[in-house]
C-alpha cells in the first residue's frame, strides 16, 4: 500500500471513531440532562404555594415602588399580564473560554427556568474545534448550583456542583437573567425592591439560607439596561480560595412578545481591575413561556 492509501485509512478510521463519540456522547448527555430537568420540574412542583401568588399582574402592586421600577414594570408589563410560571429559552452565541485571552467559541443553548421555588438549567453545546463538541450544563435547582462540561458529552473538563458560593453564583445568574422572565421581579413574587437613583435600584430575592442584592439599572425608556453584583465567584485565585469579582449583565434589544417587552439580546462581563472583560454574548432565537394556574373563582 502506497503512503498516501495509509493516510486514507487513518483517517477513515479517526472520522468512524469521532462520529461514535458524538453518538455515544450525545445519548449520555441527554439522559443527563434528563435527570437534572427533572429535579428542576420537581421543585418547581413542590414550590406552587411558595407565594400566595396571583395568576395575573395587579397594576396596584407597584404603589410604593421606587419610580424607575415602576416605570419598568408599566412599561413592559400590562395590568392583567399572567404570570410567569416556567420559560423555555433558546439562544445561539459566542462564549470566551479563556480567562486570559480571546478565545470565542460559538454556542448553541436550551435553558429551562421555572419561577415557584426560583431555578434553571442551561444546557448548550460549544464547539470548541471542528467536529469537537462540549456540551455544557449550568444550573440552579433546589438550592443547589452546578456547572458540568464534557467534550463530546463524556470526557470531563468541569465538574462543579454544591451549595455555598456555587449555588450563589448560580441564583444569581437566575436573578439577572429575570427580565426574561419579567413577572418574577414583581413584590408578589417576592422580591423586595429599594431606592438608589433616579435611574437604578437594588433588588433583593431569597431562596432557602441564599439572600441575593443586585443593583438594576434603568434606561431612558424606562427598561432594563443592566444588572451587576459587586461580588461573584469567578473561579479559583492563586491562592486556593475562591476570587470574587464584580459581576455586569447588560440587556438590550427589547421586543414585544406574549404582551411584555422582553430582551432578545444579552452579555455577560466581569468587572477586573484593568476594567469591563465580557465573556458572553447571547440571542434569544426562540421563548415560550408557561403561565400560573387561575386559582379557584
Amino acid at each position: 500500500m502506497t503512503v498516501l492509501m495509509w493516510l486514507g485509512i487513518a483517517l477513515g478510521v479517526l472520522v468512524v471513531v469521532a462520529i461514535g463519540l458524538r453518538v455515544v456522547g450525545t445519548a449520555r448527555w441527554a439522559a443527563l440532562v434528563r435527570t437534572h430537568t427533572s429535579l428542576l420540574e420537581s421543585g418547581n412542583v413542590g414550590a406552587q404555594g411558595r407565594f400566595p401568588a396571583p395568576a395575573r399582574f395587579d397594576a396596584h402592586e407597584l404603589e410604593g415602588l421606587p419610580a424607575p421600577v415602576q416605570r419598568y414594570f408599566r412599561t413592559v408589563l400590562t395590568d392583567g399580564q399572567p404570570i410567569i410560571a416556567g420559560a423555555t429559552i433558546e439562544m445561539t452565541g459566542t462564549i470566551n473560554m479563556s480567562a486570559t485571552a480571546e478565545q470565542w467559541k460559538p454556542f448553541t443553548s436550551r435553558q429551562r427556568v421555572v419561577t415557584r421555588r426560583p431555578g434553571f438549567l442551561w444546557n448548550a453545546q460549544v464547539d470548541m474545534f471542528p467536529g469537537v463538541p462540549a456540551h455544557v450544563e449550568d444550573s440552579y435547582i433546589a438550592g443547589n448550583g452546578s456547572l458540568y462540561a464534557k467534550l463530546f458529552g463524556l470526557f470531563t473538563v468541569a465538574n462543579s456542583h454544591g451549595d455555598g458560593e456555587i449555588a450563589r453564583g448560580e441564583f444569581m445568574r437566575y436573578f439577572a437573567e429575570s427580565p426574561w422572565y419579567p413577572t418574577a421581579l414583581l413584590p408578589s413574587q417576592g422580591v423586595r425592591w429599594e431606592a438608589v437613583d433616579d435611574a437604578s435600584a437594588n433588588a433583593t430575592i431569597v431562596d432557602g439560607p441564599i439572600s441575593l442584592t443586585l443593583l438594576f439599572r434603568f434606561n431612558n425608556a424606562g427598561l432594563i439596561a443592566s444588572v451587576r453584583a459587586e461580588a461573584r465567584g469567578a473561579g479559583v485565585g492563586k491562592d486556593g480560595d475562591m476570587l470574587m469579582l464584580p459581576w455586569d449583565c447588560g440587556l438590550s434589544d427589547y421586543r414585544p412578545l406574549d404582551g411584555m417587552l422582553i430582551p432578545m439580546a444579552g452579555e455577560a462581563a466581569w468587572v477586573q481591575p484593568e476594567g469591563r472583560k465580557a465573556y458572553f454574548h447571547g440571542t434569544v432565537k426562540k421563548l415560550s413561556y408557561q403561565w400560573a394556574p387561575r386559582g379557584p373563582a
